[in-house]
């Protein structure tokens, strides 16, 4: 896939009357209810729609094979339209990594996976990704019912990119090699790049299976094995795509997928001293305490893709129509759940009133509803935990004198769902400026000059990404270089091509994911030296 804004994907229009969707006459549903119900600003009255996708796969990948927990527990997984019941998923804890990692180090140590020829990894990457395009709808259903995100995004964004992603990797599997080194002296000196091990991975519940590809990709095209922890919240995707995965002829115990909380089944991961890697997407404070955990076990690497409170800047020479509309996408996008989201939108002080008039007047056009309706733009947030602490943030907001121009409340009275909110008159120090919201709540600054908005957007603890809106080359080039962010788009927002690195500075973590970069991750360089006997050069 060319490099494009995730949003000219999402121009695709897909079919309600898709085999993988159904009108909802009571299914899962209290009381086998039917629910109407009337959605935000741009309201349609309308059904929930019951995804029939069967949920088939809700136990352990440990080994090749689908197993209960050892303890025998089991968690619910939610539909955030309603707050009811998907499925009950097996409660893996420490004993259950315990099993996984024993099956990926037997995997690794006596399989035939890392052992294999890379091309022969490389064509079973490639099976994947024909069965991932095969079951699109499926997934792309799934994920939608587990997450909220809208089934569109799903089928015709995020599945296409995770069977790209793979193929992308797949691609690299034969192309990773070593240097001959020249020496002072009479040795043959060589760096082999050697697949790490055993290779924890945390992945989260805002894009599952997108971070699943991330992680999993570079990590088997270098020749490792895999103990993936999934999101508790969103576990139904990942089960499905590890079936795929043994149909494409994956070897037992080089993938093991395990459900659970991160208290538990997370802890075991990071702490335990039989894993050679660990990779972890999610909060600041959450990483902070899995790298604790590495570093106090086996001091195992640790790659940390964290949270972002990202600048999106519109300067005064901008088409004020077009930089509207971006920065709403590059806010809105997911419900707002995106590290990246441009979520402090700096707007210079002679189009500023201009553009929050049409930030709002875009915010109040966005239509709220049911993910699986055609022409939905924006789902419920994940869950009631999610739910309430964006509506905090939006209390904050209004408390702290902000200028509430559309939005703060919640939609219905069933299920997460939360109207696009807007706040204008925004200070530097409020808290909705400073902290990762992660949901639907754009906050529009002000700014005077290029000097003054560098050091302002700078000032922040997190350095994911940023934005920048301007007709001028010179303040684009001086701008995206003094910014301190991993990422930076330039007249664009979220373009996540399989070929560009990920990752951020200060406390948005450190390591670099998709890419080039991210095979680095997963791999240990060895220098082997030989003494040559008269050599006929060196």
């Amino acid at each position: 896939m060319a490099a494009r804004r995730v949003s000219s994907l999402l121009s695709r229009s897909f079919s309600a009357s898709s085999p993988f969707l159904s009108r909802s006459q009571g299914r899962n549903l209290n009381n086998g209810s039917r629910i109407v119900r009337r959605f935000g600003t741009s309201s349609a009255a309308e059904e929930v729609i019951s995804p029939s996708v069967q949920v088939s796969y809700t136990k352990l990948l440990i080994d090749g094979n689908f197993v209960d927990a050892a303890s025998g527990k089991t968690f619910p997984t939610l539909d955030p339209r309603t707050g009811e019941v998907i499925a009950h998923v097996a409660e893996g804890d420490a004993e259950d990594i315990n099993r996984a990692v024993k099956a990926a180090r037997k995997a690794f140590d006596e399989g035939p996976w890392p052992k294999m020829t890379a091309y022969e990894r490389s064509r079973e990457m490639l099976r994947f990704a024909d069965l991932v395009e095969k079951h699109s709808e499926e997934l792309a259903a799934l994920e939608s019912w587990d997450n909220g995100k809208t089934y569109e995004q799903a089928l015709t964004a995020e599945i296409p990119m995770v069977a790209r992603l793979f193929r992308y990797y797949a691609g690299w599997a034969d192309k990773i090699h070593g240097l001959t080194v020249p020496a002072d002296g009479n040795y043959h000196v060589q760096t082999l790049h050697e697949p790490i091990g055993v290779a924890g991975q945390i992945i989260p519940w805002n894009f599952p299976l997108l971070m699943f590809a991330w992680k999993v990709g570079p990590a088997l095209a270098c020749g490792n094995t895999i103990v993936l922890k999934t999101a508790e919240q969103t576990p139904l995707t990942a089960f499905y795509v590890g079936k795929l995965f043994l149909e494409a002829g994956l070897p037992p115990g080089v993938l093991n997928i395990v459900s659970g909380f991160g208290a538990t089944a997370g802890a075991s991961l990071a702490s335990h001293m039989d894993v050679d890697k660990l990779a972890f997407t999610g909060s600041t404070d959450t990483g902070k305490v899995i790298l604790g955990l590495a570093a106090n076990s086996n001091l195992k690497p640790v790659t940390l893709e964290l949270g972002g409170k990202s600048p999106f800047i519109v300067f005064e020479d901008a088409d004020i129509d077009k930089a509207v509309e971006l920065a709403h996408f590059a806010l809105f996008f997911n419900q707002g759940q995106c590290c990246c989201a441009g979520s402090r939108t700096y707007v210079h002080k002679k189009v500023y009133d201009e553009f929050v008039e049409k930030a709002k007047a875009r915010a109040l056009k966005r239509v709220v509803g049911d993910p699986f309706k055609k022409g939905i733009e924006q789902g419920p947030q994940v869950d009631s935990k999610q739910f309430e602490k964006v509506m905090k943030y939006i209390r904050s907001g209004v408390e702290s004198n902000a200028t509430l121009e559309c939005g703060g409340g919640q939609v219905g009275d069933i299920g997460y769902f939360i109207q696009p909110t807007v706040f204008s008159n925004v200070m530097d120090d409020m808290l909705i400026a400073q902290d990762e919201i992660f949901g639907p709540v754009q906050s529009i600054l002000k700014f005077s000059d290029v000097d003054e908005v560098i050091k302002r957007a700078n000032d922040t603890r997190y350095g994911l990404a940023a934005g920048v809106f301007t007709k001028s080359l010179d303040t684009a080039n001086r701008v995206s270089r003094a910014l301190k962010a991993g990422t930076v788009w330039v007249n664009c927002f979220d373009v996540f091509d399989a070929a560009i690195p990920f990752g951020g500075y200060k406390m948005s973590g450190n390591g670099r994911e998709k890419g080039i970069y991210s095979l680095n991750n997963y791999l240990q360089v060895k220098a082997v030296v030989t003494p040559l006997n008269n050599p006929a050069w060196i």
